[in-house]
Parts: structure tokens; sequence; C-alpha cells
């Protein structure tokens, strides 16, 4: 048997049938071929014909995403029932916008006659729901003030812009018009996350495609892996849109940028694990088909391994109290499925059936060696590291866990308490300058007021509570026969329509009030907070008694999110633990391994913190941001040390652990740093997208992957593996093992030692 054909081989075994039947040797030959080619053949055109049909769901998804403010409630608390229950309250489904006229030298009597000419056309208004209050003016008699209910539908957005231009028509100089309150932030927010269809992907896949050109070189290997990265989306998308469309899930804009940028960004980095594995192969094996099969076996687990993490690490998020922490959950995971399938089913066959030409001009030759390891001395970037790490384990291990434990303590400055809903979205908007001169001229809580739902019976006792607190300015009760919808309530109980020649009453719904109580602070002050606390000690005594609005919601949400973050960490690191010790088969290196995720995330929130207090100049934070924080970084850190360990402990087979760190780092470097650099680039992409919490998340993960791929996984993790040696693998059989003992489990294994003597041929083009 000759160099070229070990033992069962596809070549000896042709061979031997050959010496009996030359002509079913050949039939059974061509049979074999045409399987063979037919089955890349038809995975490529079940998945051309999926993203043929997801495709055009790229523009169809915002269509059932809902990014209106009760998508990001807490699920059980007290503000979202009463935003539940306020629906029953109303004559028709429509969200408060509030216009305000200002004149900075006050307002004279010709700005007096058109606001309340104005008023009354805006009802004309496509999108208004009518209803329309007659104007309120300021006591400092420069501002005035006119509530206009939206319907809430998807032209809510083109209602508020429609409704600016309305205010602002023929308006006499001097006098200034906005259009601000709940429509006019939803309208921000629509408009903000109305580049993610487009904007946010085209950002996204062209820094892909650029960072896939400059490490592969070639014309045709790039567009091979980001076709694989959009169809995967593709169907993502389509799985999403009709689960959306059901009710199944809930979809806002966060969770749809995310999915995206997940989306791609997982399954360009399973497609470089894969790419990597199977250019090796083709150096070992002649034929496509055995080079296919190695590659898929030397990648399949620890893809599936990660997948399987991150998938784990995001369904987490299903304990969750938020709405929008649990609509994630599901809908990334949908996304890191696809993104494995495509990754080990559509790639494979784009790379069998182009072969080496997918590599041109760099292919690589059959029997040729490989530069990352074969030879005494391999040449380098990554052999160099890897010799550092050799010479020098715990000095390389001790530095760059000094220094991440320093940026850590950056944590101390995060300030992740929350932000107004005005901050929402970044930069300076009409919307924003109107609130904050509505606020200078009326109670700042007007526009945004506390929603009480109280018993018809209590409605009394519950509004002489409400009043005692000093932060409340005025307090109505939702009403019928009345223009502006509501009547005045004193201490005294429910007064008379102020309006004159009306009459009304409060209206009842299933026994209960509506209360809507106006403050003299912002809705999103600390003061606001301090007094809806004060409400809901003073009413909790009478009956069932619920507070919602703005200010509630807040505080119902910062709760929530605390609650996530003591519950979901912890759960995330069991499990992701636990997953650790089924694929690495040890206790010892999962542990480290998880310290060393922790060790990173702490210092990536630390400069993180830094960065956003003192060079963005960031308002605070979302109380959820260090949560996906963590989420991101630890199943993803998690990830390069998966794809790193598993490499790590198949050379540790073959030539004992410390030998195996040093093959394990410099075969795998080169792909892992490429795989952290696409996903740093794709998570970076989100800050196109105008909104806080997003842009926080960009910065977060991008930094951390980078930080996780170039250091930890770089240095700490390799030195520290070879500085313990097998004790690494305790208490797995190989702790305790001596190199080499399980070769006759790796056929084909190049490098040295009798089995990287020889390379495979097939027995054909395909094979």
């Amino acid at each position: 048997m000759g160099r070229n054909s070990p033992p069962h081989s596809p070549a000896g075994s042709h061979a031997a049938d050959a010496d009996g039947d030359p002509d079913s040797a050949n039939r059974t030959r061509q049979r074999t071929g045409w399987v063979r080619f037919l089955i890349p053949v038809i995975l490529i055109a079940v998945w051309f014909g999926v993203g043929g049909v997801g495709g055009p769901y790229f523009g169809k998804i915002g269509e059932v995403a809902d990014n209106n403010q009760t998508s990001y409630l807490p699920a059980s608390s007290a503000s979202t029932r009463v935003a539940e229950l306020q629906q029953k309250f109303k004559d028709s489904d429509a969200i408060p916008a509030v216009v305000v006229y200002v004149n900075d030298g006050g307002l004279t009597e010709a700005d007096r006659t058109f606001v309340t000419a104005r008023a009354s056309e805006l009802a004309k208004v496509g999108g208004v729901a009518g209803g329309v209050s007659p104007p309120q003016f300021s006591t400092d008699g420069k501002a005035a003030e006119i509530f206009v209910p939206v319907q809430d539908n998807d032209s809510a957005s083109a209602t508020v812009e429609d409704l600016g231009s309305a205010v602002r028509e023929g308006i006499p100089p001097g006098l200034n018009g906005y259009v601000t309150g709940p429509a006019g932030q939803l309208a921000d927010i629509t408009e903000a996350f109305g580049g993610i269809d487009t904007s946010l992907l085209l950002v996204a896949a062209l820094a892909v495609l650029v960072i896939l050109v400059v490490v592969y070189r070639s014309p045709l290997l790039p567009f091979l892996v980001l076709l694989t990265s959009i169809f995967a989306l593709s169907a993502a998308i389509l799985v999403v849109f009709y689960l959306a469309k059901a009710g199944t899930l809930t979809l806002n804009g966060q969770v749809q940028g995310i999915l995206f940028i997940l989306g791609i960004g997982a399954a360009t980095d399973y497609s470089l694990l894969y790419v990597s594995r199977y250019r090796e192969s083709l150096r070992d094996y002649e034929g496509r088909w055995e080079a296919t099969k190695a590659a898929l076996k030397g990648t399949f687990e620890p893809v599936l391994a990660s997948a399987a993490t991150v998938t784990a690490g995001l369904l987490c998020l299903l304990l969750s109290d938020l709405n929008s922490n649990k609509a994630l959950g599901p809908v990334a995971a949908i996304g890191i499925g696809f993104a494995f399938l495509a990754a080990m089913t559509l790639l494979p066959a784009l790379l069998m059936l182009t072969g080496r030409a997918a590599f041109w001009p760099r292919r690589p030759k059959f029997g040729s060696e490989h530069p990352d390891r074969d030879g005494n001395s391999p040449k380098g970037f990554w052999p160099r590291v890897a010799r550092t790490v050799k010479s020098h384990p715990r000095r390389t291990w001790v530095i760059p866990s000094l220094v991440l434990l320093i940026a850590a303590a950056g944590l101390l400055q995060l300030r992740a308490s929350g932000v107004p809903q005005s901050d929402f979205v970044l930069g300076q908007t009409a919307t924003k300058e109107g609130q904050q001169i509505l606020g200078e001229h009326f109670p700042s809580g007007s526009g945004s007021p506390v929603l009480i739902v109280a018993p018809d019976g209590e409605l009394n006792a519950v509004a002489r509570e409400v009043l005692s607190v000093p932060e409340v300015d005025a307090l109505a009760v939702n009403a019928t026969g009345t223009p502006a919808g509501t009547l005045p309530v004193t201490a005294d109980g429910v007064q008379a329509s102020p309006v004159p020649g009306t009459s009304g009453a409060p209206r009842v719904v299933d026994g209960k009030v509506l209360l809507e109580a106006t403050l003299k602070d912002a809705a999103e002050s600390d003061a606001a907070e301090q007094a809806v606390t004060a409400m809901r000690e003073k009413v909790s005594g009478i009956g069932d008694v619920l507070i919602g609005g703005v200010t509630a919601t807040t505080i119902d949400t910062n709760a929530a999110a605390a609650h996530d973050r003591n519950l979901i960490i912890p759960v995330v690191l069991v499990v992701i633990l636990f997953l650790l010790m089924l694929l690495l088969r040890s206790l010892l290196a999962p542990f480290l391994l998880i310290l060393t995720v922790l060790l990173s995330f702490g210092a990536t929130m630390g400069v993180s913190a830094l960065m956003f207090n003192h060079v963005f100049r960031f308002p605070g934070a979302d109380p959820a941001v260090p949560l996906f924080g963590f989420i991101f970084l630890v199943a993803l850190g998690v990830d390069y040390n998966i794809f790193l360990m598993t490499r790590v402990r198949e050379e540790s087979l073959l030539h004992g652990t410390r030998e195996g760190v040093v093959r394990g780092l410099m075969i795998t470097g080169s792909v892992i740093t490429s795989a952290g650099i696409v996903l740093a680039a794709t998570f970076a992409a989100l800050g196109v997208i105008p909104v806080l919490f997003l842009a926080q998340l960009a910065f977060i993960v991008a930094f951390g992957v980078l930080l996780d791929t170039l250091v930890v996984r770089s240095l700490l993790v390799p030195a520290l593996s070879y500085d313990l040696g097998r004790r690494i693998w305790w208490p797995s059989k190989l702790s305790r093992q001596a190199a080499g003992q399980h070769r006759e489990g790796f056929p084909g294994h190049a490098g040295p030692g009798p089995l990287g003597s020889f390379r495979r041929r097939g027995s054909g083009p395909l094979v």
C-alpha cells in the first residue's frame, strides 16, 4: 500500500473492486460521483429557494414590529396593567400629542387668535382622532398648549409629521410651534428605527465583505461566505415575521436590529471556522468529497457547541420580566439556529462544488505543507505568539489579568439606573425641543400625567391621598360629555366642567374610574419618581388601586431590570458552565474559561463606563444594558474559547497538553481573530441607528469581542492552559494520559509523528 493510499481509503477499495469486476467498479464510481454531485446541488437549490422567498421580507419585517412603549413594559407590573385598562377608557385607540406654541416676548392678541383658530383646524388633519382640546395658556403669558389625540396605528408617525406642518402653516412672526408628548416621541423612535432595513444591513454587509476580502485575498470566497450569511438571515427573518404576525412573539426595533447583526455576524463566524478547516483538508485530501467530510468532522462539534452556548444564553432571557428582553431571546435564538444550519450545509455545498478554485489565487495544493504548523519552526505572527506563550507562560497570563482587573475598576462609574424616555433617541429633535419649552411654561408633568385606576366608590378617598402629595399640581378624572374628556377633581370631589354650557360625569368602566394626576416636575425626573412612589404608598390601603403612566413605567422597568439582572446572570453562568463541561470533558478548564470571560466582561464594562461618561457624554444607560452586554459578551466570549480549546484538546491527544496548546494557538489564531473582527464590525454597525441603547450595546459588544479575541483568547487562556499543563483537563483521563495515546483517533492528521507523514487521495474530482 503506497504513501497516498492509506488503509480503507476510497482509492484502495475501488482498486480492489476493479480487480474483480471492472465494469461494476466503474458503475459504482459513476453512481457515487452523481450522488456526491447531487447532494450539494440539492442543498444549494433549497437554500436559494429559501433566500428567494425570505429575501423580500427584509423590507416587510418592520410591518410587524411594535415600537410603542407597551412593547418594552414589564410583563407583570402595575404600569402594564394600567396601560391595558387605559384602552377601555378611550373613545378611540389614540395616543396624545401635545402642541405647544411659544413667543419669548409674550403672546400677542394676534398670536392668541391664531392659536385658538388653529386648534379647531387641527382636528381636520388626517390621522387625528378628534376631540382636540381648546388651547390652554400659560400663567406667564408666553405659551399655549393643545392636546391632540393621534390614532395609534402604522401611520402615527406620518400623522405627527402632518400635524407639525399644520401647526406651523401661516404662523405669525415671533411665534413658534412644536409637536411633542407621547405621539411625538413615538414618531422620533419610528424615524430612528427607519434605517434598520437599509442602512444597518448595508453597513454591516459592507464591513463584513471588506474584512473577508482582506482576510482571504480572493475574489470569490468572500462572496460565498457573505451569501451564506445573507441566506441564513433571510430564513430567520421569514420565520420571525410569521411568528410575530401570529402574535407568538413580540418584535420591536431593538430586537429587529440585534437579529440582523447577530444573524450576519454569527453566520460569518461559523463560516470562517469551516473555511479554515476546509482549506486544511484540501492540503491533506486530493478529492473534494473527502476534504468536505474531514472539514465537517473537525468543525461540526465546536460550531454546534458554540451555537448551543449562545442559544442557551439567549433563551435565558425568557426568564425576564421585561417584554423587550423576553422578545429578544427566541428571536435571536432563531437567528443563531439558521446561522449554524447555513454554515454547516450551504457553505460546504458551495465550496465542494467550487473546490480549490474558491481560494484563487492562493489555492491550497494537495500535499503542500500547512504554513502555520508544519516544519520545525513555523513562520508567521501566530507561531511567534505561540513561542512567547511557550517561553513565558506565567508572565503572559498574569500581566493581562492585572490589566483587565484595573480596567474593571471603571465599573464603579457605570450609570445604568435608567434615562429619560426623551433621551431614548440620540441627538436633538423638534419633539425634545418642544418638551423643554413645555416644561418651562407649564407644569413639567403636563402631557405625561400619572394614571390611576381606582374603584368608582373610592374615587374621593383616592383623590384626597393623591392630592396630599406635594408634587401633584392638578388632578382630573376621565369623563364623558366634556370637550376635554376630563373633569377637574379637588379634595372636595369631582368638580363641574370649566367649559360653559357643558356638563359631564366620570366615565365608569367595570366599576373603575381613571384619574390623571399632573405633576409639577417632569415625568422623567427623580422628583416625579419620588412622587409616584409616595402615591403608591398612600393608596396602598384603599382597595384595588393601580398607578401607571410614564413615571410609573420607568420605576417598574428599573425594578424589573434589577430583578432580571440578579436572576438571569447566575442562570446563564450555570448553563454555559454545564455546556462547557460536556464539551471539554473537564471540570477545571470550563471553570477557568468562565473566570476569564467574566474578567473580560468586567474590563469591557469598566472601559465602556469611562467612554460613555467622558467621551460620548451619554446621559446614562438603560438598566438592561449591563444584562444585554453580559449575555452577548459571555456567550460570544466563550465561543472563541470553545473554538480554541476544542482544537487544543484535539492536538493534546496527539502531542500532549503543552504542545497541544502551542499548536492549537498557531492553527486557530488567524481564523478566530478574523471571526472576532467580523463580529465586532457587525455589532459596531448598530451605531448607525440613533438609539441610545443600541449605540451603547454596539460599543460594549464590539470592544468586548475585540478584547476577548486579541487578549483573552490569544494570550491569557493559552498561557494559563500551558502553565497548568495536562491538569487543565482534570478530572478527565486526558489529565493523566501521556501524549500520543489516542493518535489512532485522528487519521489523516498532518504534522510531526507517524500519522503526519501521508496525505489522502480521493478517487475523483468530487471525492
